[in-house]
């Protein structure tokens, strides 16, 4: 069903109102503060188609509406204001930005805090090296029983491994390996490395005897030894208690014990269809039971030295998601930048809002 420009206003305003306050809201104050310019009763009869279409609710009879999920999102996709970063706002971000970091670990930390500073939110920062290809094959025969493989990957790296077969092998079936090596297991991450095309390989080569295991074997082992090494924080975990949706010690304390597992921030700051945008995650999007009632917002960067990071804050649904989306957006696009040895100053103040559905 189409929303009217009519129940568009209304549905904005009870969002930015209760982001703001964290209280109902009735149809008095939209008539009084809102600027509609319509009478409390069209008000209500608006409020109610709303919350029959799925966008409101009503916390208890007497009480005004609330956001939904679906309201956040909508709100979000099409109604939000995409908000600018004042002067003083980016000023201070680069501020803290420009500082120099030297350990990965610490980096992360500062990152973590600087998020969680700047959103008022608990902020988590990942970094993970990017995944590693093998860019060429040279595998080179030695003697009847024994070979080189040497692996150039993606990173410029140089893998080596020398190879003993308690068997004779010909050149040329080394020679046809490593060719069939550099037509199908080259630019391709260890997740590709799959049986089927080392079966398609083995048949290609004629091998019975396990030199194709042998030569994927040390591939996996290389990429999977490169794509090692993610690190990540969470920050500000305190900042919960200051919301009043976590005023529950309880409920703060069990998303906390969820944050503070280093793999689950992993899954959640999976860097998989993050792309160069700012994510967005409302609610029942999270595939995490621990998040169904909180919303999430993502920024990724380039940490350099093959690696990259992911930013994001995890708060409740009712969160300021324009101020948050752009001073995530400002803070991963001034990081980029200073890790490549620039200043963070003169970037743009706001990303784009990737569009998340679960559907």
């Amino acid at each position: 069903m189409e929303i009217s420009e009519r129940k568009k206003k209304i549905l904005a305003a009870v969002v930015d109102e209760y982001i703001a306050n964290a209280e109902p809201v009735g149809s008095k104050f939209l008539a009084e503060k809102a600027g509609l310019h319509v009478s409390s009763a069209t008000i209500r009869n608006e409020l109610a188609e709303l919350t029959s279409l799925g966008y409101l609710e009503q916390p208890h009879t007497s009480a005004g509406r609330v956001p939904t999920a679906q309201g956040y999102r909508f709100y979000v996709n099409e109604l939000m204001e995409r908000r600018k970063l004042s002067l003083e706002e980016t000023e201070e971000i680069n501020r803290s930005l420009n500082v120099k970091v030297q350990q990965l670990d610490q980096m992360m930390q500062d990152v973590g805090r600087i998020a969680a500073d700047m959103t008022n939110y608990p902020a988590l920062a990942m970094a993970a090296r990017s995944p590693d290809t093998v860019r060429r094959f040279d595998i080179i025969y030695v003697d009847a029983n024994t070979f080189i493989i040497v692996a150039l990957l993606g990173s410029n790296k140089v893998k080596n491994k020398l190879v003993h077969l308690p068997f004779s092998v010909e050149q040329t079936t080394i020679q046809k390996l490593s060719t069939v090596f550099n037509a199908n297991f080259t630019g391709i991450t260890e997740e590709q490395i799959t049986p089927v095309l080392i079966s398609a390989a083995e048949r290609a080569v004629g091998d019975t005897m396990g030199l194709v295991a042998a030569v994927a074997g040390f591939a996996l082992e290389i990429l999977t030894e490169e794509s090692r090494g993610a690190q990540g924080v969470l920050a500000g975990g305190a900042k919960l208690l200051q919301l009043p949706e976590f005023r529950d010690p309880d409920k703060a304390h069990h998303l906390m014990s969820y944050l503070s597992d280093t793999e689950h921030l992993a899954d959640l700051s999976a860097m998989d269809g993050i792309g160069s945008d700012v994510k967005v995650l409302i609610g029942p999007e999270n595939i995490a039971e621990e998040l169904k009632d909180s919303s999430v917002i993502l920024a990724k960067y380039d940490a350099g030295d093959g690696m990259q990071g992911v930013i994001g804050v995890v708060g409740p649904t009712r969160m300021d998601y324009s101020t948050v989306a752009a001073k995530l957006s400002y803070i991963a696009d001034g990081l980029s930048k200073a890790l490549a040895g620039g200043k963070a100053d003169a970037l743009p103040g706001f990303g784009k809002l990737m569009i998340k559905d679960q559907n």
